[in-house]
């Protein structure tokens, strides 16, 4: 079955979850890092950098904040009207080294009450859709030591 990253160039390693990293950009000029990547130009607005190179960002961090979605997402995320809807839990997470928040989808079987505030997470490589031909790759955050 072949398998398709969601969003191409945001993770890397998503055959082995030892080294699944979601990928940013780091500035040479002034160090700041960006998620998602930036191709042209240092988000940063007091520096005039252009030369960006790609980093891997923290694969551990603490829940910033977290809900229940209770909307079908827009794409690429796979939305059938003529099925029900099943909400999901969505993740604000703080990287460790960045210091930046991410947001992701808990890993399936996290709800929302089973996060709290200052909880360790960390990145796991996750599925977002398959079909008979296909499977959608992206990234889930769920409890650091959590099920696999």
């Amino acid at each position: 079955m072949k398998r398709i990253p969601v969003v191409p160039g945001w993770f890397g390693a998503d055959g082995d979850p030892d080294r699944f990293r979601l990928l940013g950009t780091r500035c040479r000029s002034c160090g700041a890092v960006f998620f998602p990547r930036a191709d042209a130009f240092c988000r940063n607005p007091a520096c005039d950098g252009t030369e960006l190179d790609e980093t891997p960002l923290s694969r551990t961090g603490t829940v910033w904040s977290y809900t229940d979605s209770r909307y079908r997402p827009p794409a690429p995320y796979p939305s059938d009207p003529d099925l029900p809807w099943e909400p999901f839990t969505v993740v604000a997470v703080e990287l460790d080294e960045e210091r930046m928040v991410v947001l992701g989808q808990a890993a399936p079987g996290v709800t929302a009450a089973g996060l709290a505030v200052g909880m360790a997470v960390e990145l796991v490589p996750g599925v977002l859709h398959q079909d008979a031909e296909q499977v959608w790759t992206t990234w889930h955050w769920r409890p650091l030591g959590g099920p696999a």
